[in-house]
């Protein structure tokens, strides 16, 4: 009985009990529903596909029309070269003349008298030296000098005892005298005369020493060697000085003369055959914006610096108001022969074959590409010496893949002149 009264108190502990049956018609309706989701997924898979061959289709239709389009490129009309050019190169002031001043003499700075910035004429006096070795020096070539010429003295003295003794002794009577003591009395004249020769000789050597060393004694003042600018001074009281100007020897100063100026310019090697002498310039400083200085070209190197393949050459400018420094950066105009038939922007150069091409579009809007000479490159624009004539037109950036006879589609203003043209990068087939 405990046993039976026990059952259905675990079975309420487990829950309620779960049915045993499955309603009728439950296995259908989940057959339906699969068949539902069956054709949906067939249906949406036909759609996305039948979606992606039309996507397909066009894409393949739209790479088609585009294949079989022309290209498009911009072009620019060629234009006469002008006769006459215009081409700005930087340059350099230098000075007409610049002088580093060493001393010419030892000793120590006794007085300077002009600084940077004065203007000195020239064998004005810009600072003394203290020499007092050399002044040392002198005293005693001219004591030296004194005492040769009082040797010289002596000399002549013996000379004139010894000839008048020889003459005394050569009038003798033969047996009076021997002729052994006449021919001493004329070896003693003759030996006077020689020493009096050298004494004067010494004299000569004395003076030249004292000339030399009282000649040191002028460069104890130091003197401008030109009429100019001191642009520097490396001198104070008191320093030592040493004579000579070997590269362990301190300069005292350096000066410039700055009327007329030198301007020193590197042109390009293209333009080297127009820098002729007697070319006309105009000169432009950025300190001086409102002022121009005319000159003209007044020598070349005549040698191109293989280096940076260019030609020095010089234009000299009056600066009679110093306008004008040394080291200036500045800007030459200069005014050239033009020696091209035609000028294209330098967009429109092609070195696809290692020579100078362009590319030129014909009436039929065919690409040709034709070898060009070049007479002047200035950066922007080309002067073409043969290859095509004014009025052509040429591709500006032409893309590596357009081929010579390609028809193309032109477009921009190919009437603007080549200078101002744009150079836009042409896009790809």
């Amino acid at each position: 009985m405990t046993h039976e009264s026990s059952l259905p108190d675990a079975q309420q502990a487990e829950g309620p009990a779960i049915p045993s049956t499955v309603p009728p018609g439950t296995g259908r309706r989940v057959e339906i529903l699969a068949v539902i989701a069956i054709a949906a997924l067939l249906i949406g898979f036909v759609v996305a596909e039948t979606s992606r061959s039309q996507s397909r289709e066009r894409l393949a239709m739209a790479t088609e029309s585009r294949a079989a389009m022309a290209p498009s490129v911009v072009v620019a009309r060629v234009q006469a070269a002008p006769s006459v050019a215009g081409l700005s190169l930087p340059g350099e002031t230098a000075a007409w003349y610049e002088s580093t001043i060493y001393a010419r003499v030892n000793g120590y700075v006794g007085q300077w008298f002009v600084d940077i910035g004065d203007h000195v004429e020239k064998g004005q006096v810009l600072a003394a030296i203290e020499t007092p070795e050399l002044d040392a020096s002198l005293a005693a070539a001219r004591a030296r000098l004194n005492a040769d010429k009082a040797n010289v003295q002596v000399r002549h003295a013996e000379a004139d005892f010894a000839r008048t003794t020889y003459e005394r002794w050569k009038n003798s009577p033969r047996g009076v005298v021997s002729e052994q003591e006449r021919e001493e009395k004329k070896a003693d004249f003759a030996s006077t005369g020689a020493k009096l020769s050298a004494a004067l000789s010494q004299v000569k050597l004395a003076e030249a020493e004292v000339d030399r060393l009282a000649a040191f004694e002028q460069f104890k003042q130091v003197r401008a060697p030109l009429t100019g600018t001191i642009v520097e001074r490396r001198i104070d009281i008191g320093d030592l000085v040493t004579a000579g100007s070997t590269t362990g020897t301190t300069a005292l100063y350096r000066m410039t003369q700055n009327d007329p100026m030198r301007i020193f310019v590197n042109a390009p090697q293209a333009v080297s055959e127009s820098m002729t002498v007697g070319t006309p310039v105009q000169v432009h400083v950025d300190s001086l914006p409102n002022r121009t200085f005319e000159g003209r070209i007044t020598r070349t190197a005549r040698a191109v610096d293989i280096h940076a393949r260019t030609l020095r050459l010089e234009v000299d400018i009056p600066n009679h108001d110093d306008a004008l420094i040394p080291g200036l950066y500045v800007k030459v105009d200069f005014e050239l022969r033009g020696r091209g038939v035609a000028q294209i922007p330098a967009a429109a150069l092609v070195l696809r074959t290692g020579r100078p091409q362009v590319a030129v579009v014909g009436s039929d809007d065919v690409v040709r590409f034709r070898d060009v000479s070049i007479a002047r490159d200035d950066g922007d624009t080309l002067d073409l010496a043969s290859g095509i004539a004014p009025g052509d037109k040429v591709v500006l950036n032409i893309s590596s893949q357009i081929a010579d006879g390609e028809k193309v589609s032109p477009s921009g203003d190919d009437s603007r002149s080549p200078a101002i043209a744009p150079a836009p990068i042409q896009g790809s087939r």
